[in-house]
């Protein structure tokens, strides 16, 4: 529950599975995909800003020369949104591209459900 009609923080928790990382927001390599998170316009919510941890250095083993920035394991992203009046099932998107340490899976976007009151 947030007020309506005025910014307000919420905190998102988002869990890796083991064994695999994603990079940060701001990734080391102009290359990789960074994770980003989206509130589609239209829901009764707005994204004001987002605000993403500093990302853990990672050496992959096959390359240890180069230094990547990622998040594992628990990882949290401060949101800033503004909320309507009323209840608003919110289907925000979280975008990002998964690897191990010998392969990285395609880019994906996820639904991030979230139920905002604004009163």
């Amino acid at each position: 529950t947030v007020p309506a009609g005025k910014a307000a923080d919420v905190t998102l928790h988002f869990r890796i599975a083991p064994g695999l990382h994603i990079n940060s927001h701001t990734p080391k390599d102009e290359f990789l995909i960074p994770t980003s998170f989206a509130i589609p316009d239209g829901l009764g919510v707005r994204l004001e800003s987002a605000n993403y941890p500093p990302g853990t250095d990672f050496t992959l083993p096959s390359d240890p020369g180069n230094k990547l920035s990622v998040y594992t394991g628990e990882f949290t992203i401060q949101a800033r949104i503004m909320a309507e009046p009323g209840n608003h099932l919110v289907e925000a998107k979280l975008h990002f591209q998964a690897c191990n340490d010998t392969a990285c899976m395609p880019p994906k976007t996820i639904p991030v459900a979230i139920d905002v009151i604004g009163k």
